[in-house]
Order: structure tokens, then sequence, then C-alpha cells
């Protein structure tokens, strides 16, 4: 004679779907005495560039600021304001918003960073001319990373 188990498995697959909805990895339902953990392993695959991305365009090494300060302590800098993930254009098949050389207005948009499914634009805070790219597109970024400099 068979047991039924105090475990509803409908109760178990809303979860699961509400994991998939929600992009959560684990999520815990207790009720009295009965408790249900729903848990998935989510793999990611990073991709880390061989040598520093400003290695891999030449023009962006040439064009560095020209008082010899690093770009980050440059005053022109621009910071990424979230850790995620650059790009220089709006689509693959798009031209860069910006090169070096570009003569950008405050306000305009640089770049784009998507952090969660979401694509953020990253303005110049100020005018002048882009004078380095230290991103590539598609290149993870930090928070705080100088993604360009502007002079």
């Amino acid at each position: 004679m068979a047991t039924k188990s105090p475990i509803d498995p409908e109760l178990v697959r809303e979860l699961a779907q509400l994991l998939n909805e929600t992009d959560l990895t684990e999520i815990e339902v207790e009720k009295g005495d009965l408790r249900v953990r729903v848990a998935r392993t989510i793999t990611a695959t990073v991709q880390v560039p061989a040598a520093p991305a400003y290695a891999a365009a030449p023009a962006a090494v040439a064009a560095a600021p020209s008082d010899g300060k690093p770009a980050a302590a440059h005053p022109g800098a621009v910071p990424s304001p979230m850790v995620g993930t650059a790009y220089r254009r709006p689509s693959p098949d798009s031209k860069p918003f910006v090169e070096i050389g570009s003569v950008v207005k405050a306000g305009e948009r640089v770049l784009l960073v998507e952090a969660m499914k979401t694509f953020n634009d990253i303005v110049a805070p100020r005018a002048g001319t882009v004078i380095a790219i230290m991103v590539e597109d598609g290149q993870p970024v930090e928070y705080g990373e100088p993604l360009l400099v502007i002079e």
C-alpha cells in the first residue's frame, strides 16, 4: 500500500517556474513542518582576453592622454557606473558611438553598459575630444573602471 507524499508536486513545479521567471538560483518555502527548497545550478562562461584590451587597439595606445598620467588618474576619465559588459556600438552591425578623436557634447551617448539584461547609456559628462578608449566591444567591466578619456 503506497503512502501519499506530503510534498505537493505542483508546488515544486510552481517554484521551479518562479526560478526561471526571476533568474533566481534558489528558493525555499516553509509551512509548518514542511520545508521545500528548489535550486538550480547556473554555469557561466567567461572569456578573458589574453592581453590587456588596450593592446588589441593600437589607436587607443597611440592616443593615450598627452600628460603622461595613467588613464584612470586622468581628470577626463569616464568611469563605469556599474559592473557589466561594455559595448561601443548599439548593435553588432552598427558603427561605434565614438572613436578616438571624436568630438562629443555633454550628455551625448558614448558607450553602453549591459547589466542584468538592461542596456544603460553611458553619456559624456563634459564636452570635449575622445583621446583614449580603454574597452573593446563586449568586454566585461567593473564599477569605477575607466572606459574612455575625454579631454
